[in-house]
């Protein structure tokens, strides 16, 4: 019983700040620090959505980055939407990028899909440690559970990704480990 009276303490006390809660503390500057860069992230994000999109055409490449694009614009909006409630400045963003025929880009300019695949793979993986990171710092628990709904969605996405990934051998392996003495 005593583990059940504590998961009900916690969630007490999680939702206890974020119901009526006028007099809630400012950010630290941890909080607003990792939600800047994820908002940088997420914004820079879209570009390379958006690149992708003129790059590529593969199908089911091409799928997977509008559903990244959509996710990456409602995250941001999310985002943006409370460090502005906040108080705190945006960061500058690259410029919506133009639609593009893929056939008219140099070979030697534009990504190949595996590389397009990898960079965007790279990207989830910064986002993801950064939210960690995040979580890690947070005090607030409103600025917790926004971190926790982007990792959520966040991770949805990148396992279909790396699904995507795996099916066209794009996905970057490291050497396995295999240990001193362990047979062949």
């Amino acid at each position: 019983m005593y583990i059940l009276t504590n998961i009900f303490e916690s969630l007490k006390d999680f939702l206890k700040p974020l119901v009526g809660n006028n007099n809630k503390k400012p950010l630290h500057t941890g909080e607003v620090t990792n939600h800047w860069l994820l908002l940088t992230l997420l914004e820079e994000g879209v570009s390379l959505y958006e690149i992708g999109m003129n790059t590529t055409n593969n199908k089911e490449l091409l799928d997977a980055l509008g559903d990244g694009l959509a996710l990456s614009k409602k995250t941001s909006n999310n985002l943006s939407a409370f460090l502005k409630e906040e108080g705190i400045p945006l960061p500058a963003t690259s410029p919506e990028k133009p639609k593009s025929d893929s056939h008219s880009i140099p070979l030697g300019v534009k990504y190949s899909d595996d590389e397009l695949a990898n960079l965007i793979s790279a990207k989830i993986a910064a986002q993801i440690t950064l939210i960690g990171q995040s979580l890690a710092m947070s005090i607030r628990n409103d600025s917790a559970q926004l971190m926790i709904g982007v990792l959520i969605e966040l991770l949805k996405y990148s396992t279909s990704f790396k699904t995507l990934m795996e099916s066209h051998g794009w996905l970057k392996i490291p050497p396995y480990y295999y240990p001193p003495g362990t047979p062949n």
